[in-house]
């Protein structure tokens, strides 16, 4: 049987003070602790491109949370594995870079 779920998607201008507001916006979507912090640095990492908006995307299937930011031009590799990375891959299960280069992800399941 299938897992069902919901997708939201929000485009955020890319401005410092919009990262309250994407905290915000994951927190009143899903249910999982870390989400809000994971969301937080995954758009800090975008914005730090200099990306004009950065699309933010969540998704759930049955207990995984996935998480996107995505900005319009391939994210250098500071942006894409700098400090908040570091964050991002110690509270997720899976994390990654989007097929496009322009965004990362991250994949939460279950409580650990």
């Amino acid at each position: 049987m299938p897992e069902s779920g919901h997708t939201w998607q929000k485009a955020f201008k890319a401005e410092p003070i919009e990262a309250r507001h994407v905290r915000l916006w994951t927190a009143g979507r899903v249910r999982h602790p870390d989400a809000p912090l994971i969301a937080n640095e995954l758009y800090v990492a975008v914005l730090g491109s200099g990306a004009p908006v950065i699309e933010m995307t969540l998704s759930t299937a049955g207990s995984r949370i996935r998480i996107t930011a995505q900005g319009s031009d391939p994210l250098p590799l500071i942006h894409s594995h700098g400090p908040g990375w570091q964050i991002v891959n110690g509270l997720a299960n899976l994390v990654g870079l989007t097929a496009d280069e322009c965004g990362l992800w991250a994949q939460l399941g279950a409580r650990r």
